[in-house]
Protein backbone atom coordinates (compact mmCIF):
# COMPACT_ATOMS: atom_id res chain seq x y z
CA UNK A 1 0.00 0.00 0.00
CA UNK A 2 1.86 3.54 -0.68
CA UNK A 3 2.71 5.87 2.03
CA UNK A 4 -0.18 8.33 2.70
CA UNK A 5 2.40 11.56 1.77
CA UNK A 6 2.84 9.35 -1.37
CA UNK A 7 -1.20 9.20 -1.84
CA UNK A 8 -0.73 12.96 -1.14
CA UNK A 9 1.29 14.01 -3.39
CA UNK A 10 -0.03 11.81 -6.14
CA UNK A 11 -3.66 12.92 -5.75
CA UNK A 12 -2.79 16.74 -5.93
CA UNK A 13 -0.43 16.09 -9.09
CA UNK A 14 -2.74 14.19 -10.85
CA UNK A 15 -5.17 17.60 -11.01
CA UNK A 16 -1.92 18.81 -13.05
CA UNK A 17 -2.90 17.04 -16.68
CA UNK A 18 -3.61 18.93 -19.49
CA UNK A 19 -7.38 20.76 -19.55
CA UNK A 20 -9.41 21.64 -22.66
CA UNK A 21 -11.78 24.48 -22.52
CA UNK A 22 -14.41 24.37 -19.72
CA UNK A 23 -17.37 26.51 -18.98
CA UNK A 24 -16.91 29.03 -16.58
CA UNK A 25 -17.33 28.29 -12.72
CA UNK A 26 -19.28 30.79 -10.98
CA UNK A 27 -16.50 33.32 -9.23
CA UNK A 28 -18.34 32.82 -6.03
CA UNK A 29 -18.17 29.18 -5.95
CA UNK A 30 -14.24 29.17 -6.31
CA UNK A 31 -13.74 31.82 -3.13
CA UNK A 32 -16.08 29.57 -1.13
CA UNK A 33 -14.01 26.83 -2.37
CA UNK A 34 -11.33 28.96 -1.26
CA UNK A 35 -11.77 29.56 2.15
CA UNK A 36 -13.56 25.80 2.43
CA UNK A 37 -9.27 25.04 1.87
CA UNK A 38 -8.21 26.84 4.22
CA UNK A 39 -10.38 26.02 7.35
CA UNK A 40 -9.34 21.92 5.98
CA UNK A 41 -5.69 22.79 5.78
CA UNK A 42 -5.26 25.38 9.25
CA UNK A 43 -7.90 22.47 10.98
CA UNK A 44 -4.43 20.01 10.09
CA UNK A 45 -2.33 22.36 11.27
CA UNK A 46 -4.37 22.73 14.66
CA UNK A 47 -4.76 18.64 14.75
CA UNK A 48 -0.72 18.32 14.13
CA UNK A 49 0.25 21.24 16.60
CA UNK A 50 -2.35 19.35 19.22
CA UNK A 51 0.09 16.20 18.79
CA UNK A 52 3.16 18.49 18.94
CA UNK A 53 2.05 19.71 22.23
CA UNK A 54 1.28 16.24 23.71
CA UNK A 55 5.01 15.29 22.71
CA UNK A 56 6.29 18.42 24.51
CA UNK A 57 4.02 17.42 27.68
CA UNK A 58 5.82 13.77 27.21
CA UNK A 59 9.13 15.33 27.05
CA UNK A 60 8.57 17.63 30.12
CA UNK A 61 7.03 14.71 32.12
CA UNK A 62 10.32 11.94 31.09
CA UNK A 63 13.16 13.81 29.20
CA UNK A 64 14.92 11.04 27.27
CA UNK A 65 16.65 10.68 24.22
CA UNK A 66 13.36 9.28 22.52
CA UNK A 67 11.13 11.54 24.03
CA UNK A 68 12.90 14.60 22.76
CA UNK A 69 12.91 12.71 19.25
CA UNK A 70 9.27 12.22 19.55
CA UNK A 71 8.86 15.86 20.12
CA UNK A 72 11.29 16.39 16.93
CA UNK A 73 9.28 14.36 14.88
CA UNK A 74 5.94 15.88 15.97
CA UNK A 75 7.48 19.32 14.86
CA UNK A 76 8.37 18.52 11.41
CA UNK A 77 5.07 16.47 10.96
CA UNK A 78 3.38 20.02 12.01
CA UNK A 79 5.10 21.89 9.54
CA UNK A 80 4.11 20.01 6.56
CA UNK A 81 0.36 20.99 6.88
CA UNK A 82 1.29 24.52 7.76
CA UNK A 83 3.46 25.11 4.96
CA UNK A 84 0.72 24.30 2.81
CA UNK A 85 -1.72 27.64 4.29
CA UNK A 86 1.05 29.59 3.28
CA UNK A 87 -0.66 30.87 -0.39
CA UNK A 88 -3.51 32.10 1.83
CA UNK A 89 -0.74 35.34 2.67
CA UNK A 90 -0.52 38.47 0.97
CA UNK A 91 -4.10 38.31 -0.28
CA UNK A 92 -5.73 38.61 3.12
CA UNK A 93 -5.41 41.09 5.71
CA UNK A 94 -6.56 38.57 8.88
CA UNK A 95 -4.05 35.85 7.84
CA UNK A 96 -1.32 38.30 7.30
CA UNK A 97 -1.60 40.29 10.63
CA UNK A 98 -1.74 37.05 12.39
CA UNK A 99 1.10 35.19 10.66
CA UNK A 100 4.06 37.22 12.42
CA UNK A 101 3.20 35.09 15.64
CA UNK A 102 3.17 31.36 13.93
CA UNK A 103 6.19 31.67 11.58
CA UNK A 104 8.27 34.14 12.07
CA UNK A 105 11.92 34.38 10.81
CA UNK A 106 14.73 34.74 11.62
CA UNK A 107 15.45 35.11 14.78
CA UNK A 108 18.00 36.21 17.03
CA UNK A 109 17.93 33.17 19.16
CA UNK A 110 19.57 34.84 22.26
CA UNK A 111 16.76 36.28 22.87
CA UNK A 112 15.22 32.95 24.13
CA UNK A 113 18.38 30.90 25.56
CA UNK A 114 21.76 30.70 25.56
CA UNK A 115 24.11 30.45 22.76
CA UNK A 116 27.72 29.41 21.56
CA UNK A 117 30.45 31.92 21.91
CA UNK A 118 30.43 34.44 18.70
CA UNK A 119 27.18 32.53 17.39
CA UNK A 120 24.63 35.35 18.18
CA UNK A 121 23.10 38.21 16.47
CA UNK A 122 24.69 41.77 16.47
CA UNK A 123 23.85 44.10 19.24
CA UNK A 124 23.77 47.23 16.74
CA UNK A 125 20.75 45.68 15.07
CA UNK A 126 19.59 44.58 18.51
CA UNK A 127 20.24 45.57 21.56
CA UNK A 128 18.78 42.27 22.81
CA UNK A 129 20.29 39.60 21.28
CA UNK A 130 21.62 37.75 24.16
CA UNK A 131 18.73 38.57 26.77
CA UNK A 132 18.49 35.11 27.38
CA UNK A 133 15.07 35.17 29.08
CA UNK A 134 15.57 31.38 30.04
CA UNK A 135 18.21 32.59 32.07
CA UNK A 136 17.21 35.63 33.59
CA UNK A 137 14.29 36.20 36.19
CA UNK A 138 14.12 39.72 35.95
CA UNK A 139 15.34 41.40 32.10
CA UNK A 140 16.04 45.08 32.02
CA UNK A 141 14.53 45.90 28.36
CA UNK A 142 14.23 49.10 27.23
CA UNK A 143 15.23 51.08 30.60
CA UNK A 144 12.84 49.10 32.19
CA UNK A 145 12.91 46.14 34.74
CA UNK A 146 10.62 43.15 33.37
CA UNK A 147 9.72 40.40 36.13
CA UNK A 148 10.21 37.19 33.95
CA UNK A 149 10.34 35.14 36.66
CA UNK A 150 6.85 32.96 35.17
CA UNK A 151 7.68 32.11 31.81
CA UNK A 152 3.92 32.42 30.40
CA UNK A 153 2.15 32.59 26.94
CA UNK A 154 1.57 36.26 28.33
CA UNK A 155 5.29 37.13 28.60
CA UNK A 156 6.44 35.70 25.88
CA UNK A 157 3.80 37.14 23.62
CA UNK A 158 2.34 40.57 24.88
CA UNK A 159 6.21 41.22 26.54
CA UNK A 160 9.27 39.43 24.17
CA UNK A 161 7.38 38.61 21.04
CA UNK A 162 9.11 41.64 18.34
CA UNK A 163 10.04 43.48 21.26
CA UNK A 164 10.69 46.85 20.45
CA UNK A 165 10.10 46.65 17.14
CA UNK A 166 12.61 44.53 16.14
CA UNK A 167 11.46 41.84 13.59
CA UNK A 168 14.47 39.19 14.85
CA UNK A 169 12.93 39.48 18.35
CA UNK A 170 11.20 36.35 17.52
CA UNK A 171 9.48 34.79 20.90
CA UNK A 172 6.83 32.76 19.74
CA UNK A 173 5.53 30.85 17.04
CA UNK A 174 7.53 27.02 15.20
CA UNK A 175 10.60 28.80 14.99
CA UNK A 176 10.97 29.26 18.52
CA UNK A 177 10.01 25.87 19.47
CA UNK A 178 11.94 24.15 16.87
CA UNK A 179 15.17 26.39 18.49
CA UNK A 180 14.20 24.65 21.60
CA UNK A 181 14.06 21.30 20.69
CA UNK A 182 17.18 21.29 18.37
CA UNK A 183 19.02 24.14 19.33
CA UNK A 184 21.70 26.59 17.18
CA UNK A 185 23.11 24.36 14.35
CA UNK A 186 26.72 25.05 14.60
CA UNK A 187 27.79 23.11 11.27
CA UNK A 188 27.30 26.13 8.99
CA UNK A 189 27.41 24.43 5.23
CA UNK A 190 28.63 21.12 6.42
CA UNK A 191 26.32 18.54 7.42
CA UNK A 192 24.21 18.09 10.72
CA UNK A 193 21.57 20.29 12.36
CA UNK A 194 21.02 21.23 16.18
CA UNK A 195 22.23 19.08 19.06
CA UNK A 196 20.46 20.07 22.03
CA UNK A 197 21.03 17.00 24.41
CA UNK A 198 17.32 15.97 26.33
CA UNK A 199 19.11 16.83 29.53
CA UNK A 200 18.52 20.60 28.58
CA UNK A 201 15.10 19.93 29.95
CA UNK A 202 16.01 17.21 32.58
CA UNK A 203 15.29 19.32 36.05
CA UNK A 204 17.05 16.36 37.86
CA UNK A 205 20.02 15.81 36.05
CA UNK A 206 20.51 19.72 34.54
CA UNK A 207 22.79 20.52 31.47
CA UNK A 208 23.67 24.09 30.55
CA UNK A 209 21.44 25.57 33.49
CA UNK A 210 17.68 26.55 33.95
CA UNK A 211 15.83 23.42 32.65
CA UNK A 212 12.72 24.03 34.55
CA UNK A 213 12.78 26.94 32.85
CA UNK A 214 13.43 25.80 29.55
CA UNK A 215 10.81 23.49 29.69
CA UNK A 216 8.11 25.91 30.63
CA UNK A 217 9.04 28.30 27.59
CA UNK A 218 8.55 25.16 25.59
CA UNK A 219 4.72 24.46 27.03
CA UNK A 220 4.09 27.92 27.05
CA UNK A 221 5.36 28.38 23.39
CA UNK A 222 3.32 25.35 22.61
CA UNK A 223 0.54 26.62 23.87
CA UNK A 224 0.22 29.38 22.14
CA UNK A 225 0.67 27.93 18.47
CA UNK A 226 -2.28 25.74 19.73
CA UNK A 227 -4.45 28.75 20.96
CA UNK A 228 -2.90 30.82 17.27
CA UNK A 229 -4.18 28.08 15.15
CA UNK A 230 -7.57 27.81 16.93
CA UNK A 231 -8.11 31.33 16.03
CA UNK A 232 -7.47 31.11 12.69
CA UNK A 233 -9.58 27.83 11.98
CA UNK A 234 -12.61 29.80 13.32
CA UNK A 235 -11.34 32.77 11.12
CA UNK A 236 -11.97 30.54 8.30
CA UNK A 237 -14.79 28.69 9.35
CA UNK A 238 -18.68 29.32 8.05
CA UNK A 239 -19.17 33.47 9.70
CA UNK A 240 -15.65 33.83 10.18
CA UNK A 241 -13.63 37.12 9.25
CA UNK A 242 -11.17 35.77 6.74
CA UNK A 243 -13.82 33.31 5.33
CA UNK A 244 -16.46 36.36 5.38
CA UNK A 245 -13.89 38.58 3.27
CA UNK A 246 -13.09 36.17 0.56
CA UNK A 247 -17.27 34.88 -0.23
CA UNK A 248 -18.69 38.22 0.30
CA UNK A 249 -16.89 40.24 -2.95
CA UNK A 250 -15.70 37.32 -5.67
CA UNK A 251 -13.94 39.76 -7.03
CA UNK A 252 -11.63 40.63 -4.12
CA UNK A 253 -11.81 36.68 -3.49
CA UNK A 254 -10.43 36.10 -6.67
CA UNK A 255 -7.71 38.76 -6.51
CA UNK A 256 -6.69 37.50 -2.76
CA UNK A 257 -6.08 33.83 -4.38
CA UNK A 258 -4.17 35.40 -7.37
CA UNK A 259 -2.23 37.76 -5.25
CA UNK A 260 -1.14 35.04 -2.76
CA UNK A 261 -0.11 32.41 -4.80
CA UNK A 262 2.04 34.69 -7.42
CA UNK A 263 3.44 36.51 -3.86
CA UNK A 264 4.36 33.00 -2.20
CA UNK A 265 5.83 32.11 -5.75
CA UNK A 266 7.86 35.03 -6.61
CA UNK A 267 8.89 37.73 -3.65
CA UNK A 268 8.46 35.65 -0.63
CA UNK A 269 9.86 32.10 -1.64
CA UNK A 270 12.24 32.65 -4.83
CA UNK A 271 13.46 35.72 -3.39
CA UNK A 272 13.59 36.11 0.56
CA UNK A 273 13.70 32.35 1.58
CA UNK A 274 15.40 30.33 -1.41
CA UNK A 275 17.56 33.15 -3.24
CA UNK A 276 19.04 35.28 -0.79
CA UNK A 277 20.66 32.61 1.02
CA UNK A 278 21.90 31.38 -2.07
CA UNK A 279 23.26 34.35 -3.00
CA UNK A 280 25.20 34.68 0.38
CA UNK A 281 26.16 31.26 1.11
CA UNK A 282 24.77 31.81 4.17
CA UNK A 283 23.19 28.99 6.48
CA UNK A 284 21.27 31.44 8.82
CA UNK A 285 19.39 32.67 5.93
CA UNK A 286 17.92 29.01 5.56
CA UNK A 287 14.02 28.41 6.87
CA UNK A 288 13.62 25.74 9.25
CA UNK A 289 17.79 26.60 10.35
CA UNK A 290 18.13 24.32 13.16
CA UNK A 291 16.35 21.00 12.13
CA UNK A 292 17.46 21.23 8.74
CA UNK A 293 14.04 20.58 7.42
CA UNK A 294 13.93 23.52 4.90
CA UNK A 295 14.03 21.42 2.19
CA UNK A 296 10.50 20.01 3.54
CA UNK A 297 9.19 23.66 4.37
CA UNK A 298 9.62 24.62 0.61
CA UNK A 299 8.42 21.19 -0.95
CA UNK A 300 5.29 22.26 1.02
CA UNK A 301 4.46 25.45 -0.20
CA UNK A 302 4.40 24.25 -3.53
CA UNK A 303 2.46 21.67 -2.95
CA UNK A 304 0.09 23.96 -1.22
CA UNK A 305 0.24 26.57 -4.03
CA UNK A 306 -0.75 24.08 -6.66
CA UNK A 307 -4.03 22.87 -4.15
CA UNK A 308 -4.33 26.24 -4.13
CA UNK A 309 -4.52 26.92 -8.08
CA UNK A 310 -6.16 23.17 -8.45
CA UNK A 311 -8.86 23.78 -5.77
CA UNK A 312 -7.95 20.31 -3.94
CA UNK A 313 -6.24 19.10 -0.69
CA UNK A 314 -5.08 16.24 0.69
CA UNK A 315 -5.69 16.12 4.45
CA UNK A 316 -3.70 14.36 6.78
CA UNK A 317 -6.05 11.60 7.05
CA UNK A 318 -5.79 11.20 3.34
CA UNK A 319 -9.69 12.40 2.73
CA UNK A 320 -9.56 14.75 -0.35
CA UNK A 321 -11.31 18.23 -0.03
CA UNK A 322 -11.72 19.21 -4.06
CA UNK A 323 -13.70 21.91 -5.78
CA UNK A 324 -13.44 24.59 -8.49
CA UNK A 325 -10.35 25.99 -8.51
CA UNK A 326 -8.50 29.16 -10.05
CA UNK A 327 -7.59 26.78 -12.49
CA UNK A 328 -11.10 26.35 -13.50
CA UNK A 329 -11.65 30.23 -14.13
CA UNK A 330 -8.64 30.56 -16.23
CA UNK A 331 -9.22 27.32 -18.30
CA UNK A 332 -13.00 28.98 -18.78
CA UNK A 333 -10.96 31.77 -20.74
CA UNK A 334 -7.71 30.90 -21.63
CA UNK A 335 -7.15 27.33 -21.92
CA UNK A 336 -3.69 27.10 -23.32
CA UNK A 337 -2.41 29.76 -20.45
CA UNK A 338 -3.97 27.62 -17.91
CA UNK A 339 -2.00 24.33 -19.20
CA UNK A 340 0.96 26.78 -19.01
CA UNK A 341 0.61 27.48 -15.81
CA UNK A 342 0.08 23.52 -14.75
CA UNK A 343 3.20 22.67 -16.74
CA UNK A 344 5.02 25.19 -14.27
CA UNK A 345 4.05 24.13 -11.40
CA UNK A 346 4.76 20.43 -12.38
CA UNK A 347 8.22 21.56 -13.03
CA UNK A 348 8.71 23.56 -10.25
CA UNK A 349 7.55 20.50 -8.01
CA UNK A 350 9.85 18.15 -10.16
CA UNK A 351 12.42 20.54 -9.22
CA UNK A 352 11.66 20.83 -5.29
CA UNK A 353 11.40 16.64 -5.61
CA UNK A 354 15.40 17.08 -6.36
CA UNK A 355 16.13 19.40 -3.79
CA UNK A 356 13.82 17.55 -1.08
CA UNK A 357 15.55 14.09 -2.30
CA UNK A 358 18.86 14.65 -1.68
CA UNK A 359 17.86 15.84 1.81
CA UNK A 360 15.85 12.87 2.19
CA UNK A 361 18.32 10.50 1.29
CA UNK A 362 21.02 12.13 3.56
CA UNK A 363 23.08 12.86 0.46
CA UNK A 364 22.70 16.51 1.07
CA UNK A 365 21.01 19.08 3.38
CA UNK A 366 19.95 22.21 2.15
CA UNK A 367 22.32 24.68 4.00
CA UNK A 368 24.75 22.44 2.19
CA UNK A 369 23.10 23.11 -1.03
CA UNK A 370 23.35 26.58 -0.89
CA UNK A 371 27.51 26.81 0.40
CA UNK A 372 29.67 28.26 -1.37
CA UNK A 373 31.21 26.15 -3.69
CA UNK A 374 29.39 23.19 -4.08
CA UNK A 375 28.35 23.72 -7.84
CA UNK A 376 26.32 20.93 -7.80
CA UNK A 377 23.65 21.95 -4.54
CA UNK A 378 23.71 25.53 -5.81
CA UNK A 379 22.42 24.28 -9.50
CA UNK A 380 19.42 22.27 -7.53
CA UNK A 381 18.61 25.31 -5.79
CA UNK A 382 18.83 27.75 -8.56
CA UNK A 383 16.58 25.29 -10.37
CA UNK A 384 14.38 25.83 -8.09
CA UNK A 385 14.49 29.58 -7.84
CA UNK A 386 14.18 29.84 -11.86
CA UNK A 387 10.96 27.43 -12.30
CA UNK A 388 9.33 29.60 -8.92
CA UNK A 389 9.85 32.89 -10.73
CA UNK A 390 8.91 31.11 -14.48
CA UNK A 391 5.72 30.23 -12.62
CA UNK A 392 4.74 33.32 -10.97
CA UNK A 393 5.22 34.85 -14.43
CA UNK A 394 2.46 32.67 -15.73
CA UNK A 395 0.58 33.56 -12.70
CA UNK A 396 0.66 37.20 -13.38
CA UNK A 397 -0.80 36.49 -16.89
CA UNK A 398 -3.55 35.17 -15.65
CA UNK A 399 -4.61 38.74 -14.39
CA UNK A 400 -5.81 39.62 -17.84
CA UNK A 401 -8.54 36.46 -18.00
CA UNK A 402 -9.59 36.66 -14.71
CA UNK A 403 -10.71 40.35 -15.06
CA UNK A 404 -7.86 41.85 -12.68
CA UNK A 405 -6.78 45.40 -13.73
CA UNK A 406 -3.80 45.77 -11.56
CA UNK A 407 -2.28 43.48 -8.95
CA UNK A 408 1.52 43.63 -7.75
CA UNK A 409 3.16 40.43 -6.37
CA UNK A 410 5.54 40.65 -3.80
CA UNK A 411 9.34 41.32 -4.62
CA UNK A 412 12.73 40.79 -2.94
CA UNK A 413 16.02 42.05 -3.97
CA UNK A 414 17.60 39.42 -4.71
CA UNK A 415 15.12 38.79 -7.42
CA UNK A 416 14.55 42.92 -8.56
CA UNK A 417 17.92 44.09 -7.97
CA UNK A 418 20.34 41.84 -6.83
CA UNK A 419 23.60 44.40 -6.19
CA UNK A 420 21.38 45.79 -3.04
CA UNK A 421 21.74 42.74 -1.66
CA UNK A 422 25.41 43.15 -0.87
CA UNK A 423 24.93 46.89 0.23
Amino acid sequence: MPRLADRIVALVVLGLGAVTAVAAPDPASVTRQYATLAQAMYEDALVTARTLRAAVGALADDPSAATLRAARAAWIAARAPYQQTEGFRFGNPVVDAWEGRVNAWPLDEGLIDYVAPGRAGSADANPYHVANVIAHPTLRLGGRTVDAATISPALLRDTLHELDGVEANVATGYHAIEFLLWGQDLHGTGPGAGERPYTDFDTSACTNGNCARRVAYLIAASDLLVGDLEEMVAAWAPGGEARRVVVDDAYAGVTAILRGLGSLSYGELAGERIKLGLMLHDPEEEHDCFSDNTHNAHYHDQLGIVGLYLGRYVRVDGSLVEGPGLSDLVAARDPTLDAEIRRAMSATLDRMQVMKGLADRREMSYDQMIGEGNEVGNTVVREVVDALVAQARLLERAMAPLGISSLAFEGSDSLDSPSAVFK
